[in-house]
């Protein structure tokens, strides 16, 4: 007791003073790091190579499924756009169809008008 009253630290104070120490000095060798150009450059470099990596990933999967001879992703999107033209085309064919049901419709009104207003 006689030398924690002469100042001394007790082993769990010497232990929190260098954790203290140890993460002051961490802190400042890592604001040291970032505050450099080159760690914006390897930053950038890394989120590029992650991005690759990850495209390389799904351009794998998808040959993967390719040659299980399923549907991937590249595969449904083609599907999908084929679907999206023919819906398109059947469209168009449905407006003509009507378009000449309504042609039909006048004509044979007309006929039976004319048809009606001359004696027989």
């Amino acid at each position: 007791m006689a030398d924690r009253q002469n100042g001394a630290q007790s082993p769990e104070q010497q232990v929190r003073a260098l954790y203290e120490d140890a993460e002051s000095n961490t802190a400042t060798a890592f604001e040291a790091l970032v505050n450099k150009p080159s760690f914006g450059q390897l930053l950038a470099l890394s989120a590029e190579n992650t991005a690759a990596l990850t495209r390389m990933a799904f351009d794998g999967v998808d040959l993967l499924w390719r040659n299980l001879r399923l549907a991937g992703r590249a595969d449904i999107v083609r599907l999908s756009r084929q679907l999206h033209r023919t819906e398109d085309k059947l469209e168009r064919v449905l407006q003509e169809v009507e378009s000449l049901r309504d042609e039909v419709a006048r004509e044979r009104e007309s006929v039976e008008r004319d048809a009606a207003g001359t004696p027989a």
